[in-house]
């Protein structure tokens, strides 16, 4: 992995007005700004004198501005440890000077709880992902992506592994202690290494909460905590149109494969394959998902459970298309993988189903395609078809 350093191109597109890029820490946004906006300004709130200049006076911002010279883009990184800010900033646009703000952010918990309304539409809203296989193109290699994940602040470290494991200590709890967003930060701590057990599983808060040894609703404030900092997501149950018996609960999964390895603590009792298997869905989930975010098409993610146990991993609906995924950590696949597919397909004809696997070769079986994942991932692009 010598060649891993040098400059990857992200396929986020760039917005032309002003836009809140929100990102899980270690996600590449201060990186991709900065690369992409070099004639800007740059204010970096992790910066402590620089966060008390704004935190005791907001308004500064104001004669920073007026005082720029030949640059009209204004960078505000970490927008979420000063919300005050955003009235600010929404005065500035409303001169309509021709500034462009670009305001990163790891959460907007802080934003959502001091009820800012994220500038009342005045900047849209774009989101970060780790890398997609497709901006490594060569680089890509999928047992690598498996072990350490596709975060480009693990991507670029000399030691992978020691920053994967220190990083839910550097940034997620530090985040949560810097928020104030829990009171007793040793059962937070304790639901993250539980929770990475939940990973590519149905939601189960009551049994969460039992291990935890807390209330449920504690949890439930937990996993809301997760996905305002963009550490976790769930996806629903697709509905449309149904005709069986389905599940009612979400499907949950860690923002980044890597990161879901360095939570999910292993003993002797656990299998190997099935953490295996638990890596391989969530890092199609992570591809599926920034597809999503960054297709200008509107498409959603959901998946399929029916109430007899029939599922299929990933349904991706929407203007683009209609697909219907199934995620198999095998070399070898057989009529029993494509069974959910095949019950899924006579329910919606409309659908292209394919199976992805740990396999080298195309191959159908019963009018199933089934493809390698690696190859599957590769050729995922924002704006073009899945498949």
């Amino acid at each position: 992995m010598e060649s891993k350093k040098r400059h990857i191109k992200r396929l986020l597109p760039l917005p032309k007005n002003s836009f809140f890029l929100f990102g899980p820490r270690g996600s590449g946004k201060s990186t991709w700004v900065k690369k992409n906006y070099p004639n800007s300004s740059c204010i970096d709130l992790l910066i402590p004198n620089i966060l008390r200049t704004y935190s005791g006076n907001p308004e500064h911002l104001i004669n920073y501005v007026h005082g720029l010279k030949g640059i009209k883009t204004v960078i505000i990184d970490e927008i979420q440890k000063v919300p005050e800010l955003l009235s600010v900033i929404h005065f500035l646009i409303e001169e309509k000077k021709g500034f462009q703000f670009i305001l990163t952010g790891s959460s907007a918990r802080k934003l959502k709880r001091a009820g800012v309304d994220l500038l009342a539409g005045r900047a849209i809203k774009k989101s970060m992902h780790p890398f997609l296989a497709s901006e490594l193109q060569d680089l890509f290699q999928l047992d690598h992506a498996l072990k350490y994940g596709m975060l480009p602040l693990i991507w670029d470290s000399d030691d992978q592994q020691e920053v994967l494991d220190s990083y839910v200590d550097l940034y997620i709890l530090e985040e949560v202690q810097f928020e104030g967003l829990v009171r007793n930060l040793g059962n937070f701590s304790r639901f993250l290494s539980i929770i990475a057990f939940s990973h590519g599983s149905i939601l189960n808060l009551s049994n969460i909460a039992r291990e935890c040894e807390v209330k449920r609703s504690m949890v439930d404030n937990f996993i809301s905590i997760l996905q305002d900092l963009l550490i976790a997501s769930t996806i629903p149950i697709f509905t449309k149109r149904a005709k069986r018996m389905l599940i009612s609960h979400s499907k949950f999964y860690l923002f980044d494969v890597g990161i879901f390895k360095a939570m999910r603590k292993t003993g002797i009792l656990d299998s190997n394959s099935e953490i295996d298997g638990s890596a391989l869905e969530g890092l199609v989930f992570q591809h599926l998902k920034t597809w999503c975010e960054y297709t200008k098409e509107k498409n959603a993610l959901f998946f399929w459970r029916t109430k007899s146990g029939v599922e299929v991993d990933f349904i991706v609906y929407g203007k683009s298309g209609f697909w219907a995924i199934e995620v198999k950590n095998n070399t070898k696949v057989s009529f029993k993988d494509v069974k959910g597919l095949i019950h899924f397909s006579e329910d919606y004809p409309e659908c292209t189903p394919i199976l992805l696997y740990r396999g080298n070769q195309r191959l159908k079986i019963k009018g199933i395609l089934c493809m390698p994942c690696d190859e599957f991932l590769k050729q995922i692009i924002p704006d073009q078809s899945l498949f």
